[in-house]
């Protein structure tokens, strides 16, 4: 449901973000008046936020960074105004129309020394399908300003900030997953990009595979073994790839199967899918199988997140 929350306290608005976003330290940067509004909706696991306030910095300190908390990433779209995003060891000028990513799980710096309008996007980590440990690389960095993709995609997430007022219901649920869906598509083409000039072969091959992956998750066939054969590689090397990555074939394999299945199970528009057919869908077929392996991951089975959901 679409809500705006204006405040015009600086006490008023430390409490609105930390409860808008995620627990957040904020001071002001100079002595007088201060106003701020959030203007926004959740859409299923995706908050789509348009940020408007006068001057302050907002902190993700190590002591706020609670071990049970979602990992979850955060995309910040310039509308109007400067600010400066500071996160391992690396610093961005965010200017209008630039996208910029950072993570809830480590410390961040948001600094701006003038009034400034933003859209942000909060989501889980693993609903970008790619590896977080891959995505860290591009934290605090611009994104897309040189590639043609990013070129196409801000104009479409710049829409969604005058969107957000009638994004309601099953429609706007799907306009939010889509800019996930973008961002995600953006983040995996400069990925590539930085590839094609890196020395290291290992970050090539990783992301090869997974692409594999993705584009067979529907086949219950898919195995380590089909994966190595069609990837030219011996099963031991493929395995070995995978543990210096943080994950094996197979975890990597149900993880995404069930992102898939989560992410349909939580759209309205697909409701009157039965959740076998969803289960089958992204490969796994066996309906006993998928309510034990999803009820592993999320707390609840199918059916139960379905209807939470």
């Amino acid at each position: 449901m679409y809500q705006v929350q204006h405040v015009d306290s600086f006490g008023a608005w430390k409490a609105l973000v930390s409860s808008a976003f995620v627990p957040l330290h904020s001071e002001p940067v100079r002595a007088g008046s201060f106003a701020g509004s959030i203007a926004g909706s959740q859409f299923g696991s995706v908050g789509v936020m348009e940020v408007e306030a006068t001057a302050h910095v907002v902190r993700r300190t190590e002591n706020l960074l609670a071990a049970g908390d979602q990992p979850q990433f955060k995309l910040n779209l310039q509308i109007s105004g400067h600010g400066i995003l500071l996160q391992d060891g690396r610093e961005t000028l965010l200017r209008p129309g630039e996208l910029a990513i950072y993570d809830t799980q480590r410390p961040y710096t948001l600094l701006f020394e003038e009034e400034f309008k933003t859209l942000v996007l909060m989501f889980p980590q693993q609903q970008l399908g790619l590896p977080a440990t891959q995505v860290r690389e591009m934290t605090a960095t611009t994104i897309g300003t040189e590639h043609p993709l990013g070129r196409a995609i801000t104009p479409f997430l710049g829409q969604l900030a005058g969107l957000l007022p009638h994004m309601q219901g099953p429609v706007g649920h799907r306009l939010a997953t889509n800019a996930v869906d973008l961002l995600s598509t953006l983040l995996a083409a400069e990925l590539h990009e930085h590839d094609g000039s890196a020395v290291d072969g290992h970050h090539r091959q990783i992301r090869s595979i997974q692409a594999y992956i993705d584009e067979h998750l529907s086949d219950p066939e898919l195995c380590p073994g089909s994966i190595a054969e069609a990837q030219y590689v011996s099963l031991r090397s493929l395995h070995k790839i995978f543990a210096e990555s943080g994950h094996t074939v197979a975890e990597w394999i149900r993880t995404r199967r069930l992102e898939q299945c989560r992410r349909d199970l939580s759209d309205p528009i697909q409701h009157h899918v039965p959740v076998g057919a969803v289960g089958a869908r992204w490969g796994l077929p066996d309906a006993a199988h998928f309510s034990r392996v999803f009820r592993a991951a999320y707390g609840n089975s199918p059916s139960a997140f379905r209807a939470q959901s």
